[in-house]
């Protein structure tokens, strides 16, 4: 007679939190979420035994990238918590497959995901909504991120500068945003091109600029970037 699987026992009042922010997010901040899951600890008379976060890490991470989910994770099975809250869906994950990874593992655990503000629930209408929900946050991550690559695709095209770096041999235009060539550097990449071509390593190619009186944009050149610069613009020629 083969022996029934025990179900984890856990404790349906005692929670684990979670809480976390992106770098380009500032209308939900640590300390909103934070504040917003004590009050529903409150009103559900749940008690959060610990908490845990992850500050500056984008919701399309994967869970390997997500210290604190894991670790909030690990402290539900540990506890034997009853419950992982967030304040909303889009904290635990903007990416369905991570969303449902998280829920398997709780599952696994015998608890359960609750959310501040949302859909939750074992039930199939719940389940089915959640993953509706998911689909259609990572559907709006990719389409931010189209938007953006196709912007930045625009504004190189029109030559514009698309990172607070600007190009070795170009300078910005009146305009502030355009780029035009720096007539001095197009001198020393035009030499680099010459001293590559020739077979020079960066080590060579940086003592001859500085023989040759070429100013470089820092204290002096840099082996490595000279090298650098000097392999782009021979492929870009």
């Amino acid at each position: 007679m083969k022996s029934a699987t025990k179900k984890t026992k856990t404790d349906p009042a005692l929670a684990v939190a979670y809480l976390r922010v992106s770098t380009d997010e500032q209308t939900l901040g640590m300390e909103a979420q934070r504040a917003a899951i004590i009050a529903w600890a409150e009103r559900q008379k749940m008690s959060i035994a610990r908490w845990y976060e992850d500050l500056g890490v984008s919701g399309g991470a994967e869970l390997e990238a997500r210290p604190g989910l894991l670790n909030a994770l690990g402290a539900v099975r540990e506890l034997r918590a009853g419950v992982l809250v967030a304040h909303k869906a889009d904290r635990i994950a903007r990416d369905v497959y991570v969303s449902e990874v998280v829920k398997r593992e709780l599952r696994a655990a015998g608890a359960g995901l609750a959310l501040v503000e949302g859909i939750c629930g074992d039930d199939p209408f719940s389940e089915m909504a959640a993953t509706v929900m998911d689909a259609a946050a990572r559907l709006e991550r990719r389409m931010i991120g189209a938007r953006t690559k196709a912007a930045l695709a625009v504004k190189k095209a029109n030559g514009q500068r698309i990172s607070g770096r600007l190009p070795y041999g170009f300078q910005l235009a009146a305009d502030g945003k355009a780029l035009e060539p720096c007539q001095d550097e197009q001198k020393a990449l035009g030499r680099m091109r010459e001293l590559r071509t020739a077979g020079m390593g960066g080590v060579r190619i940086a003592a001859a600029l500085t023989a040759e009186g070429f100013n470089p944009r820092g204290k002096k050149w840099d082996a490595g970037n000279v090298q650098r610069i000097a392999d782009a613009a021979l492929m870009a020629s």
